[in-house]
């Protein structure tokens, strides 16, 4: 039996830890899974490699093709199984599942681990995987694979800046406080010191790789767009930075130089990216020329609290109330009166109110 083992990519990691647990139950994976999503809108996840996990460890990753698993320096020896299960709340988890792990070159004499990764089919993000790695069944370790190992060490060093994964900033980096993005690639040499080993790593087109590779390799793919999206925000930038300071000068500027990607800018880009740059470009131009005819600097009216009252019917609800209350107080004062006048005949009488009642 072979046991093939997937590519040596880092993946997108959320990047608070999660903690060791030794069971995780279904109703638990989904409620970890549904509070990630809500998470996952404002917090940017790291890149990072997953390296042999101690028992019971949990992580939460954004897989873009999830049946790729990256790889996590563990061999299995076992195809991996998937399942759908019901979740609360009218939801359907999936749950994939590969036992008899070992970690090569290493002490273990055994292959009893376990890797569980769930996530959301119905009701949820399904790239976001949470994955719980635990002991199950051993088995020996097939002499062949004991020593063979499963991926090369010392694992490069990532410099890429963590990247939203969803919401509205979705594919957005984050950089370090007063570090800006890096220069573009077309601006420089791949032997220039600037250019960084992870940079060239996740360079598809410096690696060599094909159309059909960068379909593959998802991750690959992703920093590639986020590349090319940067370059064409900067000569975006760059183009108005000459319009302005030849329109204040008042004298034409240089003649405008093209980048070295803007010949084969429809190769490198897809079409989706290519599409959404336009569109953003060509909306900031339109709201530059409509804006002050359609709005200009005027405000709109602010409406009273009391628009809502109708005033004549205001009034002749108040004029029927003060109505009521005059008649109220003019059998008030009949009454008073004829109380009087009935006290008044029985003190002429000779008697008190009081000797009468009794």
């Amino acid at each position: 039996m072979s046991f093939q083992q997937p590519s040596d990519n880092p993946c997108l990691r959320f990047p608070e830890n999660l903690g060791l647990h030794p069971n995780v139950t279904i109703e638990a994976a989904a409620n970890m899974l549904i509070r990630a999503a809500q998470l996952s809108l404002t917090v940017p996840y790291s890149w990072t490699f997953i390296d042999k996990p101690v028992e019971g460890q949990v992580v939460l990753i954004f897989l873009p093709n999830p049946a790729q698993f990256p790889n996590d320096g563990i061999r299995y020896q076992d195809q991996e199984t998937r399942y759908a299960l019901p979740a609360p709340g009218n939801r359907e988890i999936e749950v994939m599942e590969i036992k008899y792990g070992f970690v090569p070159n290493s002490q273990e004499n055994t292959a009893w681990r376990v890797r569980r990764r769930y996530r959301l089919q119905k009701g949820g993000h399904p790239q976001i995987t949470l994955v719980h790695y635990t002991r199950g069944p051993s088995i020996q370790i097939v002499a062949s694979l004991l020593n063979s190992p499963v991926r090369q060490y010392p694992l490069r060093q990532v410099n890429d800046p963590p990247v939203y994964v969803m919401g509205d900033k979705a594919g957005q980096k984050v950089y370090p406080p007063g570090a800006g993005a890096p220069p573009p690639q077309g601006q420089m040499g791949m032997n220039s010191p600037g250019m960084g080993m992870n940079q060239q790593a996740m360079n598809p087109q410096a690696m060599g790789m094909s159309p059909q590779a960068m379909a593959m390799n998802p991750q690959a793919m992703i920093a590639q767009q986020n590349n090319n999206m940067e370059a064409l925000d900067r000569r975006r930038e760059r183009e108005r930075t000459r319009e302005r300071s030849g329109s204040m000068g008042g004298r034409p500027g240089p003649p405008r130089l093209d980048d070295d990607d803007s010949a084969d800018e429809s190769e490198m880009i897809s079409t989706r990216t290519l599409a959404l740059t336009r569109y953003k470009r060509n909306h900031e131009l339109i709201e530059e020329v409509f804006k002050q005819a359609a709005f200009g600097n005027t405000k709109p009216p602010t409406r009273s609290a009391y628009s809502m009252f109708d005033k004549s019917e205001l009034a002749t609800k108040v004029a029927k109330l003060q109505e009521e209350v005059e008649a109220l107080q003019a059998k008030a004062a009949e009454r008073k009166a004829q109380r009087s006048a009935a006290d008044d005949v029985i003190v002429a009488s000779g008697h008190t109110p009081m000797e009468v009642s009794s």
